[in-house]
């Protein structure tokens, strides 16, 4: 019996960033994504492991070399048009955002369960590690380019933040590519 059972959902790639290490958080679009067990060689938060920031503070010290579940960073296109929206603009560039994967056709995208798999044609495949939560950085980014706009991101990004992965299986991903949701087969917690 598999851990994993195969959602009906598929996710088709719509856009693909970089954001380089040591350059900010803004990505740059890319024609694709070379994924090795390090993420993308690199990237900003790319590598095996990393440095405990001040998300994971009260379980370790800041700066406390951790496990890097933060590889990558995914948003459904349809959750990006509501924060768009919300925030009063027509379309928001992902790369503001510090993204690395844009997907289309998972609905609720940002509240898929942790331990889920996102799995490509070739067999790469992405852990979802949890619900990345918003902060100001994306909101500065926004206010360079769209000024006005920046200061309402943090509120209007609310569950619609995507979530942070790590890559279980290396591969390429493309744009068009489609990637299938892989779910934990086990039942809610009832803690």
């Amino acid at each position: 019996m598999s851990v994993y059972r195969k959602s009906e959902y598929v996710g088709e790639v719509v856009w693909l960033g970089v954001a380089p290490a040591g350059q900010g958080l803004r990505s740059g679009e890319e024609a694709a994504l070379e994924l090795g067990f390090d993420g993308v060689t690199g990237a900003r938060h790319g590598g095996e492991n990393r440095p405990a920031c001040v998300r994971v503070r009260e379980l370790h010290p800041e700066g406390t070399e951790i496990r890097n579940v933060r590889q990558l960073t995914v948003l459904s296109e349809e959750e990006l048009a509501e924060i768009a929206a919300e925030i009063g603009l027509e379309r928001l560039d992902p790369g503001l955002l510090g993204v690395s994967v844009v997907l289309r056709g998972i609905p609720d995208f940002t509240h898929v369960p942790p331990s889920s798999r996102l799995q490509g044609p070739d067999g790469v495949t992405l852990t979802v590690d949890m619900e990345n939560l918003p902060c100001n950085l994306p909101a500065r980014e926004i206010e360079k380019d769209e000024p006005g706009h920046g200061k309402a991101f943090k509120r209007a990004a609310e569950g619609r933040r995507g979530v942070t992965a790590w890559v279980e299986r290396p591969g390429t991903l493309r744009p068009g590519d489609r990637l299938a949701l892989w779910l934990p087969a086990q039942r809610g917690w009832n803690g």
